[in-house]
């Protein structure tokens, strides 16, 4: 037995084990009609690659062929290469670049869970999980990841960097472009989500070839499960349905059924044979609607033609000629708009100027009734200061002048007992800070002054 690291699975042992395939619902609109392009999908296998070309259209999947190259490890690269190139070559696809599937026992694939991280912190919140995660020295370890659809998983695939030094070296020895080196997992469910929905309550899936079971899954709490068993395939079904967590009604359908079902493919081919190539093809078709988990350093990615991103700029240009006339409309409406609110202004101008004539008008005759009003105050005021002057430097006490303003009051005269008038002005509710100006002086009556006292709330 051979299983993954993602978890331990099972598989139907034959065909005929395998009931129908579950009810599965059309991807969205802008999504499906995304869905444009050809790709090539190679399989790497214990003594063959496994080639498959399939053309993506919204409507549908054409597999245009199909090739087994044999004894690639014995063979000299240029020869083997000779033939693949000869084999895309009829297909008019020698501009494609592919998507290889590493084999299963040289890579580790695990799931991770990091709910509430955000797409800018993934990298970091992966990397410092990621020694935790394999048995290879640090600088020996290449791995890429990538979140699973819009939920909290991460699908990681590391591997041993000699693995991918090894395949990439005889590839580009053998000619072949290649786009990126992935594994089954990341390319199952690529392929299962591209043109229809899976069932959202959940479902696994097998195949049998080689004399291994293939099985693959999905479910609300085990977002992509994968794993390879030796027949007969009933425990691995078992121990699928249970990782999954699957209720025990739900049956294995077959793995091909899963996938997009091609609208042509050559009479000759035996599909069930050709799944995993198959679901490479489709996710080198359409990488921007798959799972980017690419194991390739990104200097030695091989790109497709250009040809096929026709169709997208298309769609691109028509968006944005439909935007420019939205934003022409926009503008016209608003210089229209615009124009009737100059023709309103203009209209209501005037009366605008009469109405703020008027408001200054007001203005200032509250600001006269304001000054007439302090006037009056002021005149109450100044006679209530002197009648308490009056009252409080009683005889013999005397004034020989009195200079009064609206903050303070100036006074010089005479007294029999002058110290004590500081106290006495002070006691008033009206005047404060009592001082004498000049120094006391001696004279016939008794003593003369001069005393500057402030006046209680006035403004300083």
């Amino acid at each position: 037995m051979t299983p993954t690291e993602l978890s331990n699975a099972g598989a139907p042992e034959s065909p005929e084990e395998i009931p129908a395939t579950p009810v599965r619902k059309p991807s969205g609109t802008l999504r499906k009609w995304l869905a444009v392009g050809t790709g090539v999908g190679i399989e790497i296998g214990v003594e063959e690659l496994r080639v498959v070309v399939a053309r993506v259209r919204p409507a549908g999947v054409k597999l245009l062929g199909s090739a087994t190259v044999s004894r690639f490890r014995e063979r000299p690269a240029s020869e083997w290469g000779a033939d693949y190139a000869a084999f895309l070559q009829k297909l008019s696809a020698t501009h494609l670049a592919a998507t290889v599937l590493l084999p299963r026992h040289e890579i580790i694939v695990r799931q991770i869970a990091l709910p509430g991280v955000a797409d800018r912190d993934l990298d970091s919140a992966v990397r410092l999980q990621l020694d935790t995660l394999h048995p290879y020295p640090e600088e020996d370890a290449m791995a890429d990841w990538a979140r699973i659809g819009k939920t909290g998983m991460v699908l990681v695939g590391i591997t041993r960097r000699s693995v991918v030094e090894r395949y990439s070296s005889l590839l580009a020895e053998a000619g072949v472009k290649v786009a990126a080196l992935t594994f089954s997992a990341a390319a199952l469910h690529s392929a299962t989500h591209l043109l229809c929905e899976p069932p959202s309550n959940g479902f696994f899936a097998a195949s049998q070839r080689d004399g291994e079971v293939e099985v693959y899954g999905e479910s609300l709490t085990y977002p992509i499960f994968s794993a390879t068993f030796d027949p007969p395939a009933e425990r691995g079904l078992a121990m699928a349905r249970a990782e999954l967590r699957l209720p025990p009604e739900c049956e294995a359908s077959e793995l091909l059924e899963m996938l997009p079902a091609p609208m042509a493919a050559p009479a000759e081919l035996d599909l069930r044979q050709v799944v995993l190539p198959y679901a490479a093809a489709l996710t080198s078709a359409c990488p921007r609607l798959s799972l980017r988990v690419n194991l390739l350093p990104e200097e030695q990615r091989a790109a497709s033609s250009r040809a096929m991103f026709i169709p997208t700029l298309v769609l691109a240009a028509l968006a944005l000629l439909m935007a420019g006339v939205v934003m022409g409309y926009s503008v016209w409406t608003n210089h229209r708009y615009l124009r009737s609110l100059e023709a309103e202004i203009g209209r209501l101008e005037p009366l605008a100027k009469r109405s703020a004539e008027l408001d200054r008008a007001i203005d200032t005759a509250q600001k006269r009734s304001v000054l007439l009003d302090d006037v009056r105050r002021r005149s109450k005021q100044d006679l209530d200061a002197l009648n308490d002057l009056t009252r409080r430097l009683a005889p013999p006490t005397w004034l020989s002048g009195l200079d009064l303003t609206r903050t303070s009051v100036r006074m010089t005269g005479e007294s029999d007992q002058a110290a004590g008038l500081l106290k006495v002005l002070d006691s008033s509710p009206l005047f404060e800070n009592s001082e004498f100006t000049i120094s006391l002086t001696r004279v016939a009556g008794g003593e003369s002054f001069a005393i500057r006292s402030d006046r209680r709330g006035a403004p300083k």
